[in-house]
């Protein structure tokens, strides 16, 4: 089983549920429909990865994001998150009217920081992405459709949130393809002060 870091003790979250076109400007880039309630979909234990790997016979597509960890059936610790697409894939199953697993959920799909106790109001949560150097994605709280609370309890209509569990919360726009030997950082942020950061060089 893949394992995360919380306050540097190892947590095995069962799963991680993701809310997708959360912003209004991600969902238009990809002309999406912005939609009236949230889109929820999961990435097994099996996609966590604390390594970004690039694709090998299809590009994929990376987007930053805010990473909540749950415990005790609340927000407990932040961290960033990279939600990892096979576009190509993606576009085929809804044109088909499929779901997306194959897409979104494959093995070292869900790559994580560090995550550590969220102490600030969830409220002043924004993330950065950096890429080879230039800011490729900023965004935030207040860009956000459905709020974390909100979809706390959203999900909890359908799934158990077991502790550890992670709720990846959409991404900004600016998502795109990158290749092996690209440097990104990733940072959370509340204000303008860090909570965590991290940095990958793409494998």
């Amino acid at each position: 089983m893949q394992s995360i870091l919380f306050e540097q003790r190892p947590i095995t979250p069962s799963k991680v549920v993701c809310i997708g076109r959360n912003y209004v400007d991600h969902a238009k880039e990809l002309n999406n429909e912005v939609p009236s309630s949230p889109v929820i979909f999961i990435k097994p234990n099996s996609a966590i990865s604390n390594e970004l790997y690039a694709g090998t016979l299809q590009p994929l597509h990376y987007e930053g994001e805010i990473a909540l960890l749950i415990m005790d059936g609340a927000i407990a610790g932040v961290g960033f998150g990279l939600d990892l697409t096979n576009r190509e894939i993606q576009t085929e199953l809804k044109a088909r009217g499929l779901p997306w697993e194959r897409a979104k959920a494959f093995d070292r799909a869900a790559v994580f920081s560090d995550f550590v106790r969220l102490a600030d109001p969830v409220e002043s949560l924004r993330l950065e992405l950096r890429i080879n150097d230039s800011l490729a994605q900023q965004g935030g709280y207040e860009l956000m459709i459905f709020k974390p609370d909100f979809l706390l309890e959203e999900i909890a209509r359908t799934f158990t949130l077991e502790d550890g569990d992670i709720i990846l919360t959409g991404t900004p726009k600016g998502v795109g393809t990158f290749n092996r030997g690209d440097r990104f950082i990733g940072t959370i942020l509340s204000g303008d002060k860090t909570l965590v950061s991290r940095a990958w060089t793409a494998l």
